[in-house]
């Protein structure tokens, strides 16, 4: 069987890009299964490769972030004002998109998320490529996000011909969503990379929009999403291991120790009680806890506040299907 390269070839990558091949690429906040966003064949590849459904639409991404306007209608004030304050970085804004984009890169709808990323390798991918590229995280639709090189190899590794390698994510979860409705009110699609109350000290009060079974807005708006494959519980990590006696369990923490749990059996996300360390390292240990034959991972919700918002958005939906 054949597997992806692996390396920090950046000219191979364009290459295979501009022949309307999907590539792996790193960003800050996750690792993005990339293609022409501007090209039927290489956006219907991303839809196979990840089996997603061609109802949940893409980010694409641009670099600089001035090359936006490009690719929208009209830039709103505000979200000129939240570019200029935290782009490149992860932000992604909601605009109505110009007729440049193809409407299965947008699901159909009106409106195309994009993003500028902050990881120095695929900025400098993006400055020579002469279209913006479609990039949803690169792992099997509803599965953990990848943060890593190998997570890409080992779930699509047979199924893609380059993985860029541009090292661990320094976010390691995904962009914030921020778009507008039809009065100019700001509105909260996805809690992400950026806490919620630095976009709004720009926009005002942000009006969140719930999470959509089917036909979202915007990308990454399904209510089961992120999930390991191992049934996940979240709440009281104490009071579900009285309910689950006899299991295996693997348990996902802030900071606490549980005794009765085996060591390599538990991960705190950060001892140091740091919610940006917890988000870096939420990906990878749902990946580690869910590889080791285990009944049930216990999680417990993080603090409301910062990044634990967005921390506790991809737990409640890891664990929504159970």
């Amino acid at each position: 069987m054949k597997t992806a390269g692996i390396g920090t070839d950046i000219e191979h990558a364009v290459w295979l890009l501009q022949r309307e091949e999907v590539v792996a690429i790193p960003t800050e906040t996750v690792y993005g299964l990339a293609g022409n966003a501007l090209s039927n064949r290489a956006v219907s590849e991303i839809y196979a490769v990840k089996n997603r459904p061609a109802f949940d639409p893409l980010i694409i991404h641009v670099y600089p972030a001035e090359r936006i306007s490009n690719w929208v209608k009209a830039v709103p004030e505000q979200a000129l004002a939240l570019a200029g304050a935290l782009m490149p970085g992860p932000l992604t804004l909601l605009l109505p998109k110009n007729d440049r984009v193809p409407d299965l890169t947008t699901s159909g709808s009106a409106l195309v998320a994009i993003r500028s990323p902050r990881h120095p390798l695929t900025q400098e991918l993006l400055a020579m490529l002469d279209f913006p590229l479609a990039a949803p995280s690169a792992n099997p639709f509803g599965y953990i996000s990848p943060t890593t090189a190998a997570h890409v190899a080992r779930q699509l590794g047979d199924k893609i011909p380059y993985i860029l390698d541009g090292g661990p994510c320094e976010v390691g979860i995904e962009s914030t969503i921020v778009g507008w409705d039809d009065d100019k009110t700001p509105v909260l699609y996805r809690k992400g990379g950026i806490p919620v109350e630095e976009i709004e000290r720009i926009t005002g009060p942000l009006r969140v929009m719930p999470h959509s079974t089917s036909n979202p807005s915007a990308p990454g708006m399904l209510k089961s999403h992120y999930a390991p494959r191992v049934p996940l519980i979240l709440g009281s990590i104490r009071e579900s291991l009285d309910q689950h006696p006899g299991k295996r369990i693997g348990v996902l923490s802030f900071q606490s120790h549980f005794p009765e749990i085996p060591a390599e059996r538990q991960i705190a996300l950060s001892p140091a009680g740091d919610l940006k360390e917890a988000a870096r390292r939420l990906f990878s240990a749902l990946r580690h806890l869910d590889a080791l034959g285990i009944d049930l991972i216990l999680a417990e919700r993080f603090p409301e506040s910062g990044l634990g918002t967005a921390i506790n958005d991809r737990l409640r939906r890891a664990a929504s299907k159970n």
